[in-house]
């Protein structure tokens, strides 16, 4: 049986990989701030237009509108398909922790909220690229196997460069994004690229629990 201190460690992203934040995001947008949201493409800085002129929203009130979003709308995130059973599945066997890009002031307003919806798991914030913040997380647990899940490539990238012995899901539960989001599989930075978790939690078991390749 493994001991706590080396028991395998799953590291996950919470937006769009547990719960939609994207949609609802669109929706407040619409109904009370005046923008539009449509991705055209995978640049998510071109995707707002105030409503009135047609103009970009510039980057500067895009900050504002995220921070607003996630101060008093999280209430408004919905759980993707099979997340939170797949992930409660794994902590049975496994750690489980959350590494989410928001201001540390919005730790306990995240875990709060994936409790609600039956996450029980220790939060960890971070601004900017997850890769130190990773092997910092890796360090604490000591995990003799670690899986880390993003539906973004680029913290991918950073992941593989910084602690390249970590196994990397790409996974994007958002179907108004999964088209458009550049593959870190393809690229090379992820070793998977699954959008679902009837799919990835096969996988995760897998990687985690199964012989050394």
């Amino acid at each position: 049986m493994n001991s706590p201190q080396n028991r395998p460690l799953l590291i996950s992203d919470c937006d769009e990989v547990l719960l939609h934040m994207v949609a609802p995001f669109r929706d407040w947008l619409a109904e009370n701030e005046g923008v539009e949201f449509r991705m055209a493409g995978n640049n998510f800085a071109k995707s707002m237009r105030w409503q009135e002129s047609g103009e970009l929203v510039d980057e500067k009130d895009i900050w504002r509108l995220l921070g607003g979003f996630f101060d008093t709308e999280m209430y408004r995130q919905t759980p993707i398909e099979g997340a939170i059973a797949g992930i409660n599945t794994i902590a049975e066997n496994a750690d489980v922790v959350i590494l989410t890009n928001l201001n540390d002031a919005r730790q306990q307003m995240r875990a709060e909220q994936l409790a609600e919806h039956g996450v029980h798991a220790r939060v960890f914030t971070n601004q900017g690229p997850k890769g130190p913040a990773l092997a910092s997380i890796i360090e604490k647990y000591q995990p003799e196997r670690a899986i880390f899940i993003d539906d973004l490539p680029q913290h991918h990238e950073s992941v593989s460069e910084v602690v390249p012995d970590v196994k990397r899901l790409h996974l994007c539960g958002e179907p108004m994004l999964a088209p458009l989001i550049d593959c870190a599989h393809e690229a090379g930075h992820a070793h998977a690229r699954i959008d679902n978790w009837a799919e990835a939690l096969p996988w995760l078991q897998k990687e985690l629990h199964g012989e050394t390749v």
